[in-house]
């Protein structure tokens, strides 16, 4: 028996309408929260659902039609059952209840409708695929089917029906691609792939809904649908299995069940491609990559909206007007980021007039891109123009509340700014830098008010990365912090609270994993050999693929102030300086420069690219059984939501702590788990 004795149930209530002159069964979906809690099936919610079909067909109405509560039709399954489910017998009966009353909707004799109002995820978009007909609002805000991304795959019917009914490209798209490029559809682009029949608008969505179904049941209207073109079928999940070869290299099982189970679409009977999916969800929800990836799952949305050890939101102060240091391109990414979301005015400044100039033309360039994209209306866009300004005169920041500075990482620069704005701007100001290794302590030493300075360090891209790394200097009060925590929360970053330590969390890690990285070259391993030495992980990018993109340049310096702070741990690499020196791009057309190659070239001690990985992961072990010790944050689920929100790393480590559990790699390095057993894996 299947038990989750913290559901929260969600009914299936149901209604007879009058829609002119036939009588519809109308089921709402509704848990008795609002929007904030969503809908979802559990046992209690499926048992609900099949109680409900009863009622409405017993009732002979002309049509059947399911819908959700205000902004939520389902968000699928209620995952927090997920740790409930003891045995692989269990999550068998809980796959195949969800597809016994689903399947009541396909095979029902009267006709099935789905009123997709709200957001329709993963088991919500699934019940709805097996009602004849779909609506949706043009209000909903996310459809998808996004399981893959959480170790799962579609196991209620979604990945036999939707190739079936929009074709197998489309079916990778929704079921693959979304899922681990974190996308999702909207309602137009469900319309357009054949997802949904018809698109109303939200104001009157339900009494439309009715109307258009008692036409189709009428015979008024006909819902076309494209024939499904099966002859290419193979083709493009053979394309799709080498983009994830590629891009996962076999890490990520859930994927490629899921290749399997849209491959089998295509012949199998619907009975035997369902059986299929729950002998494959079963399997998957009894492995440790699901339950690395719900635990991944719940830190990005609980923990990341509940940040440990945050002063009380009572004490943050007031932020009218925002004063950015710099006009540089990251200065320039965070001037539209907080004219957008804190809608107060910004102004730049720089050391002369063309690059004041050319920041704030950045940033009315991007707005103008908001606008043709259609994701900004003209109106809304004139104002965040009229809100974004610059100078070259300082004094601009006298009236404003909050202070950030984006320039070179220079410790004596950035003192030199703070204590010629200290004077300008009122004692209240907030002075926040965007530094992302140096001392925050060290960079408030001389002010008359060093309590008003933190660290606040965003993630490049600044519009794409979510992490938001806010660090308390020795000094920093409470006051200072609350209102950096409070403008986090207003940018919509998921903040996380760092003590001021050499590099911080993220940067710091992937600056110990890149040290390993340039000893194992100087030692005589090729550069090939290093890159591909973490495909097992399925990491997003590479090693020297991340040295590109953040800069050996910029990776030699962070390197520096690490191995000035901890040299036993951060070595200095011979090899990176060549690099730097030389100016010479490590990937060239994705691949890795053979110039670059040449120039580190030798070492009498080459290791294999098992060795390299193993010392890289021994390396992060030691390094972050060091900063929980020397509490740079609360516990090791910050670790892991750092690592995920602001490196990328994947849900199926759950970050890098679960991963560093299971492998055996924490008890071996450091003596003890970072997380008791049975978080993020399956009890002993």
């Amino acid at each position: 028996m299947i038990e989750h004795p913290n559901e929260v149930v969600t009914k299936a209530l149901v209604r007879f309408v009058q829609v002119g002159d036939k009588k519809a069964a109308l089921i709402t979906l509704d848990n008795g929260f609002d929007h904030k809690k969503p809908n979802s099936f559990g046992p209690g919610g499926l048992t609900s659902l099949d109680e409900a079909i009863t009622a409405a067909t017993d009732a002979k109405p002309a049509f059947i039609a399911l819908t959700g509560k205000p902004y939520i039709f389902c968000v699928g399954a209620d995952i927090t059952g997920i740790p409930f489910l003891a045995s692989r017998e269990q999550a068998v009966e809980l796959g195949e209840l969800g597809h016994r009353v689903f399947a009541r909707l396909k095979n029902s004799t009267i006709p099935t409708f789905a009123f997709i109002n709200g957001a329709a995820l993963g088991g919500g978009l699934e019940v709805a695929l097996h009602c004849h007909y779909r609506t949706v609002s043009g209000g909903a805000a996310a459809l998808g089917l996004p399981e893959v991304a959480i170790g799962l795959v579609p196991g209620w019917g979604g990945s036999q029906l939707l190739p079936n009914l929009i074709g197998v490209p489309g079916a990778a798209q929704v079921i693959l691609q979304n899922p681990l490029t974190q996308k999702v559809l909207r309602p137009k682009q469900a319309v357009e792939l054949g997802v949904a029949d018809q698109l109303f608008e939200p104001a009157d969505f339900l009494e439309r809904s009715l109307e258009w179904a008692a036409a189709v049941v009428d015979g008024e209207l006909t819902v076309q649908r494209p024939e499904v073109d099966k002859d290419m079928w193979e083709g493009v999940l053979f394309f799709a299995k080498q983009q994830l070869d590629e891009k996962l290299h076999g890490a990520v099982p859930s994927a490629n069940k899921a290749l399997e189970l849209l491959a089998l679409a295509k012949d199998a009977s619907f009975e035997d491609g369902t059986a299929a999916e729950t002998e494959v969800l079963a399997d998957l929800i009894m492995g440790d990559e699901s339950r690395a990836s719900l635990y991944a799952f719940d830190l990005v949305q609980r923990r990341a909206k509940r940040p440990v050890g945050v002063p009380d939101s009572s004490l943050a102060r007031k932020v009218t007007k925002v004063g950015i240091v710099g006009a540089g391109l990251m200065a320039s990414q965070l001037a539209l980021l907080f004219a957008r979301r804190l809608q107060v005015p910004v102004v730049l400044t720089d050391i002369d007039q063309a690059r004041v100039d050319k920041g704030v033309s950045y940033v009315t360039e991007q707005i103008d891109k908001l606008v043709a994209k259609r994701r900004l209306d003209e109106g809304s866009a004139a104002k965040l123009r009229g809100l974004v300004s610059g100078s070259v005169d300082k004094s601009v920041f006298a009236d404003a509340d909050f202070v950030i500075e984006a320039v070179f990482e220079n410790l004596e620069l950035k003192k030199q700014i703070w204590a010629e704005i200290e004077k300008i701007v009122t004692p209240g100001t907030v002075l926040a830098t965007n530094t992302s290794s140096l001392s925050i302590t060290e960079m408030a030493a001389g002010l008359e008010h060093p309590e008003r300075v933190v660290g606040f360090h965003f993630f490049n891209p600044v519009a794409v990365l979510p992490l938001l790394e806010i660090i308390r200097g020795e000094r920093t009060d409470d006051a200072t912090l609350a209102t950096a925590f409070a403008v986090g929360k207003e940018l919509k970053k998921s903040s996380v609270l760092v003590k001021d330590a050499p590099a911080f969390v993220v940067n710091r890690l992937l600056t110990r994993v890149t040290s390993e990285i340039f000893q194992a070259i100087d030692a005589g391993t090729p550069l090939d050999v290093v890159n591909e030495a973490m495909d097992p992980l399925g990491l997003p990018m590479r090693p020297i693929a991340l040295l590109q993109l953040v800069g050996p340049a910029v990776a030699y310096h962070v390197g520096e102030t690490l191995h000035r702070a901890f040299p036993d741990r951060f070595a200095e690499s011979e090899n990176l300086k060549k690099i730097v020196d030389a100016g010479l791009p490590v990937m060239v057309d994705d691949e890795i420069n053979p110039e670059v190659a040449k120039l580190v070239a030798g070492g009498a001690a080459p290791l294999s690219a098992d060795e390299v990985r193993q010392k890289a992961l021994d390396a992060l072990a030691e390094e972050i059984r060091i900063m929980l010790d020397e509490g740079v944050v609360a516990e090791a689920q910050d670790i892991d939501l750092c690592m995920i929100l602001g490196a990328g790393y994947p849900f199926h480590l759950g970050g890098v702590t679960p991963y560093l559990d299971r492998s055996g790699t924490s008890e071996r390095v450091t003596g003890k788990r970072f997380l008791p057993q049975g978080v993020a894996s399956l009890p002993a």
